[in-house]
């Protein structure tokens, strides 16, 4: 599956946007029941959705903390890596912190957005001074009715390919 034409393809086909949601539910299985989705794509911007459904409730049939959390994590990271060469730059992520505001009882949406010079400013540029750098990124919830859900900060550790050292 190549991505980043399939997103390209996606930006403006709802066949294609289709196409995409099934592949990365090929490639990342563990989201695949949980129905997460890309429900909107731009050059740098991704909508991303999270259905009201079984396997996202918690115990009072609201969605479940750990899916809003999931969302927030698969929202910026897929973002930074249609972006980002993946084949120049790893992307760990280093931690995650929300804030719940609102109890979600229906379907809803995450949403991050970046521009190029986010993308100078916090990566490109940092990474010609360092090693590795840590991007904070922000991810806001909504639920259908614009109720805000929770906030997910999510720093991305990157790192260029060549810099880094595995044990074999």
């Amino acid at each position: 599956m190549d991505l980043i034409k399939l997103t390209e393809k996606a930006k403006t086909s709802r066949f294609y946007l289709k196409i995409l949601n099934l592949g990365l539910n090929r490639v990342v299985p563990f989201n695949k029941p949980h129905g997460f989705a890309v429900a909107e794509i731009d050059d740098y911007r991704l909508k991303t959705k999270l259905p009201y459904k079984k396997a996202n409730f918690n115990h009072i049939k609201g969605i479940h903390a750990c899916a809003l959390a999931t969302l927030s994590e698969f929202t910026t990271g897929l973002l930074l890596l249609l972006k980002l060469d993946p084949k120049k730059y790893r992307l760990i992520m280093q931690s995650l912190s929300m804030e719940y505001h609102y109890q979600a009882k229906m379907e809803v949406y995450g949403e991050f957005t970046i521009t190029e010079q986010w993308l100078e400013d916090n990566i490109y540029k940092p990474l010609t001074f360092t090693e590795k750098i840590i991007v904070p990124c922000e991810v806001k919830i909504y639920d259908i009715e614009g109720n805000h859900v929770s906030t997910g900060k999510v720093n991305w550790q990157i790192k260029s390919w060549e810099k880094v050292k595995t044990k074999l």
